[in-house]
């Protein structure tokens, strides 16, 4: 092709290489396998393929509304076919009493059917005899705008088969393919374009979705095995101080999952390896005590523990919980953020270089050079999505020789496919049961129209002595979206509460006016706080039990099941309103009525990435680390088991891809190796 259409290509698509134009596959398939007569035509009909010929043609209409229409018959009924654009060269080349093969889209108009911007062809021995679906790639608008269709991807593609199909190298391993009875390569590189049936279309995809799956979990799993033997980690296994917790101090009993997850933190840190498990937990799952634990297993052994928050405020609130267990336990522990004077941090750093202080708790001020412990046994990190990798290894390097445990945990639940693949080189430990005597949050929908209702629910609840938190979607005003803004909410709930006191707290504040607010709201000054989304992550009030959102409908799920968290720290009953126009989408009714039905937070993560899909989930479309060819996190869960599975398989029989059938493996990762992201950042 052309220098200016390459150009084009370049930029739209990606497309630099002829892998790079062979790997860019259809995203659905029109069934060009039949044609139907006229009078066979319905309303249901997704798209039709008929022969025929075109009997007149007329320009109608004026300015905006011309446009050209054609009568097509077939001897069994006749339609009308429409274009709006593109109307002169369509005159050009279509000409009355020549037979045509037509495809597209039939919509009814009182008693007659019309396609509009129909596919047309004239009929050929070739096109005449069907039998093919037809590939749809994914195109852009200025691609279109510039010629580049599916007509023109389709023919490129036909091009390229031909040159490239030979130089496809088989990349399984042959008793993988045996196994799974999974196609061939070259195979399924023609027939990922150009299947000859749907069943054959359907093991293509198996086999290229089970091929790119398979090197991904292959490279994680690598680069654990590489890390496991590379970077001992300290041994503690003194369990005194964990039994003395046991038996006098611990504040009530531990559920069965957060006793599992122990376990499976124990079984590590008692290995001789280096640590790095994610935990995952819902907002109020325990996690806390949990890495408290774990802190004790260090301290046992003589080691100190560090926790490192995002926010100063998230950092105080953890500083506070571990205190109450630290001094029961007679444990010195300290708190280091951006505000504590520089007076009172030499004698801080005095006590952690020479070991005395044995817990630390902070924010990114845990990174500067000057913060030296004498022996970093484990890291526990909060919320490890805010912090950037650079920082985090910093955390690292605060031994000389050994590096410390590390135990990253978040209470964003991570459907099981996305953490597969996104921490699939860490260890994953999930606390999947909330503590006893904690009531479920009931969630409730309301429209616009049941505000006076809601205004009242709010009065009942001050008087019972709780706290409301009111979160919008915008700080102002904006033109494109008809929203509640935060600023208008604010003034409407101070005139609707005379004598309430609120509390306002948004993204746009110095972070100084922010925590001065959330703090008046944590010592109950203030009765009502209104937000953005700013409070999504740490404050906790316990006796805050009413969480109401405004326009919930423009939320993901995940940001309204971590929003909804907020509330249900206390013992009281707790409450989410989800505020919502009357006019719904299809998509936002199954968000809220997902919501309203369930608690449990990886079902909730689970239906996001169906309706969302990975990139706006956690982030990873901008950083190139989920950009899958043809897999799908959100269907195709059993086939990345099954990749993960073989994946593992392999490197436990021959870590180093050493033995002769596992070469095809070896050069493909060699040739991966020039083009792929360094998957070693993501975690």
């Amino acid at each position: 092709m052309g220098p200016q259409r390459a150009a084009l290509l370049q930029k739209e698509l990606g497309i630099f290489t002829f892998a790079d134009l062979i790997q860019h596959y259809p995203f659905r398939y029109d069934d060009r396998t039949r044609f139907f007569s006229v009078r066979e035509i319905t309303e249901e009909m997704p798209h039709v393929q008929v022969r025929g010929r075109i009997t007149k043609m007329e320009v109608v209409g004026a300015h905006r509304k011309k446009r050209l229409v054609a009568r097509f018959t077939d001897g069994t009924g006749d339609i009308e076919l429409v274009w709006f654009q593109g109307i002169n060269w369509t005159l050009d080349k279509i000409k009355p009493g020549i037979d045509y093969v037509v495809f597209g889209k039939p919509v009814r108009y009182g008693s007659r059917f019309s396609i509009a911007h129909p596919e047309v062809e004239p009929s050929t021995t070739a096109n005449s005899a069907g039998g093919f679906l037809q590939p749809v790639y994914p195109l852009s608008e200025k691609l279109r705008a510039r010629h580049v269709d599916n007509k023109v991807l389709i023919k490129l593609q036909q091009q390229l088969q031909s040159l490239a199909v030979p130089h496809v190298h088989e990349t399984l391993p042959s008793e993988l393919i045996r196994k799974h009875r999974l196609m061939e390569k070259k195979e399924a590189v023609q027939q990922i374009h150009f299947p000859k049936d749907q069943q054959i279309l359907l093991q293509a995809q198996t086999r290229l979705k089970f091929e790119e799956l398979f090197f991904i979990q292959l490279r994680l799993l690598k680069l654990k095995l590489v890390r496991q033997d590379k970077f001992r980690g300290f041994a503690f296994s003194d369990t005194t101080l964990l039994t003395q917790f046991y038996n006098t101090q611990l504040p009530f009993p531990l559920t069965n999952a957060q006793k599992r997850v122990v376990k499976e933190i124990y079984a590590d840190m008692k290995s001789g390896r280096q640590m790095n498990r994610l935990l995952q937990g819902d907002v109020g799952s325990g996690k806390t005590i949990v890495a408290f634990i774990c802190m004790l297993l260090v301290i046992g052994s003589d080691a100190q523990a560090v926790l490192m928050a995002p926010t100063e405020i998230l950092a105080q609130q953890h500083f506070t919980n571990l205190s109450r267990l630290a001094n029961a336990m007679k444990l010195p522990i300290a708190l280091l953020t951006g505000s504590v004077k520089k007076a009172d941090r030499r004698p801080l750093h005095a006590a952690l270089q020479a070991g005395h202080l044995k817990i630390l708790v902070g924010t990114h001020a845990l990174l500067e050079e000057e913060v030296k412990f004498q022996r970093l046994g484990l890291a526990v990190i909060d919320e490890q999505h805010r912090f950037g990798v650079a920082q985090r290894s910093r955390l690292w390097q605060k031994n000389a020789d050994t590096y410390p445990h590390v135990l990253v945990m978040t209470a964003t639940p991570i459907p099981r496919t996305l953490a597969m693949t996104l921490y699939g080189d860490l260890d994953v430990s999930v606390i999947d049961e909330l503590p006893k005597g904690r009531k479920p949050i009931k969630t409730i929908h309301r429209f616009d129209a049941h505000r006076l209702q809601v205004h009242g629910f709010i009065r009942e609840q001050i008087a019972l002595g709780r706290q409301i938190y009111i979160v919008y979607p915008l700080i102002d005003e904006s033109e494109k979206l008809d929203l509640k803004h935060l600023m208008d909410g604010y003034e409407s709930i101070t005139r609707a509460f005379p004598g309430v006191p609120v509390s306002i707290v948004h993204g746009q504040m110095k972070p100084e006016a922010k925590d001065f607010e959330m703090a008046r709201f944590v010592r109950n000054e203030t009765k009502i706080m209104v937000a953005t989304t700013v409070i999504e992550v740490g404050v906790d009030v316990p006796n805050a039990s009413v969480m109401i959102i405004e326009n919930a409908e423009r939320f993901g799920l995940s940001q309204l099941h971590q929003l909804r968290g907020r509330v249900g720290r206390g013992a009281e009953q707790s409450y989410c309103v989800l505020m919502t126009g009357n006019k719904l989408s299809a998509e936002a009714r199954v968000r809220i009525d997902t919501l309203v039905r369930t608690n449990n937070g990886f079902e909730i993560a689970e239906a996001d990435l169906k309706l969302r899909g990975p990139g706006d989930l956690m982030g990873t479309q901008q950083s190139g680390v989920l950009d899958l060819l043809i897999a799908d996190l959100a269907k195709d869960g059993d086939l990345l088991k099954t990749a993960r599975e073989e994946a593992s398989e392999l490197l436990q029989n021959d870590p180093s891809l050493a033995l002769p059938q596992h070469a095809v493996v070896r050069q493909q990762i060699e040739r991966m190796k020039k083009s792929v992201v360094n998957w070693s950042r993501i975690s």
